[in-house]
């Protein structure tokens, strides 16, 4: 069979939107801000204080793509265990402390990346903040100044009634402005929300108001596909309009689901290095092949790929030639066998029950090609403006 020539996109899409140019810090070995690329982050759900299950889910977190943790300080069991996770950990380490700003001092003398605060629920936070700017800045240590809708200071709940975006942005700005009094800004802003719009406009309204790095999240988004939806959304509208520095997807799910999910967001607006991405129908009366179940298995069978590629699974040959013209590599089928593309090119015809098979055989050739040409670096594209 003559190869038949559909053609590849001569440049691959950019971003929607140049990032915003703000403030960059460093925690631990990842950059966040200015030109850095959005960095993935996850929150442990062990107690702290078990040293080996934490540092064991950090690892899966890690493997998944993970390049920044938090975990939950909420005892002096947990303070005493943050040196040994810190320093075992091989992704930056950031302590969440919420009531008891010992816990802040105890982060910092752990050698952890970060701390997060939350100053609407540590009491007398602002009478604190001299000693934690000073303790910090000793140590090179950022802060992230975590403020909530469900934790917000009880004086502004009495000035705006409700957690607006105004009001969580005045909570962050008064904060940073305490720790600017002492001449620190080493730090990073999150105003999250459950709600998503209340959430979009918070960021937008913060991010027009200072130059720190802005943490973004949906708080208490809910189980896994209605948190997956309020978060792609969220950060969607957000990122699309160059604000957030690194994001973090909050579900009623093992953390693991996050970060994936966290990657997904980051390679669909091409704000990351996409890797695997499987083009697939939704199957239609055309279809003449269970699509369902070819998209699965490839993707089954290809998981933990590395190399950004793109596969093309469709049921019918009306979308498959076209779908063919963005893919590496794909199939059109129907009528009991399957058209394999490659590059753009149909290369062979071979029967439904050696799809798969096929599709994975091309898609180890493609991958080994492309790293023996240095085609994928894993270093994704970054604008900034």
């Amino acid at each position: 069979m003559e190869p038949v020539a559909l053609g590849l996109p001569a440049v691959p899409s950019r971003p929607l939107s140049v990032r915003r140019l703000s403030r960059r810090i460093e925690v631990g070995s990842v950059a966040v801000g200015g030109d850095a690329p959005v960095s993935v982050q996850s929150m442990t759900t062990t107690v702290t204080s078990d040293v080996n299950a934490t540092l064991q889910q950090i690892a899966e977190l890690t493997a998944a793509g993970c390049q920044i943790v938090r975990v939950a300080c909420p005892s002096q069991d947990d303070a005493d265990a943050l040196a040994a996770i810190a320093k075992k950990s091989q992704i930056p380490v950031i302590a969440d402390i919420h009531f008891q700003p010992k816990y802040v001092f105890a982060a910092l003398d752990a050698g952890c990346a970060a701390v997060r605060v939350n100053p609407g629920n540590i009491r007398q936070f602002d009478n604190k903040v001299k000693e934690i700017a000073k303790a910090a800045a000793s140590v090179g240590t950022p802060i992230r100044i975590g403020v909530n809708a469900g934790s917000l200071d009880r004086r502004l709940m009495e000035k705006y009634g409700k957690a607006t975006p105004e009001a969580l942005v005045e909570s962050a700005l008064w904060e940073c402005s305490l720790f600017e009094e002492h001449g620190f800004r080493d730090i990073k802003i999150s105003v999250k929300h459950n709600d998503p719009v209340v959430m979009v406009n918070a960021y937008r309204l913060l991010a027009s108001k200072c130059d720190y790095p802005l943490h973004l999240g949906v708080t208490e988004a809910g189980p896994a596909f209605q948190g997956t939806i309020k978060s792609a959304v969220a950060f969607g509208a957000l990122l699309s309009e160059g604000i957030g520095d690194t994001i973090r997807v909050s579900l009623s799910a093992p953390p693991v689901e996050e970060v994936k999910v966290g990657i997904q967001i980051l390679e669909s607006l091409n704000l990351r290095q996409r890797r695997l991405e499987i083009v697939s129908c939704p199957s239609c009366g055309r279809a003449q092949v269970d699509v369902y179940t070819l998209a699965n298995q490839v993707s089954a069978g290809l998981e933990g790929m590395e190399v950004p590629l793109r596969v093309a699974v469709m049921g019918c040959v009306v979308n498959g030639p076209g779908e063919a013209r963005e893919a590496d590599l794909g199939v059109a089928s129907g009528n009991g066998k399957g058209q394999i593309f490659v590059k753009g090119e149909v290369i062979k015809t071979v029967p439904e029950s050696k799809i798969v098979e096929t599709l994975i055989e091309e898609a180890m050739k493609i991958a080994e090609q492309m790293e023996s040409d240095g085609a994928f670096s894993g270093v994704p594209e970054v604008t900034v403006g």
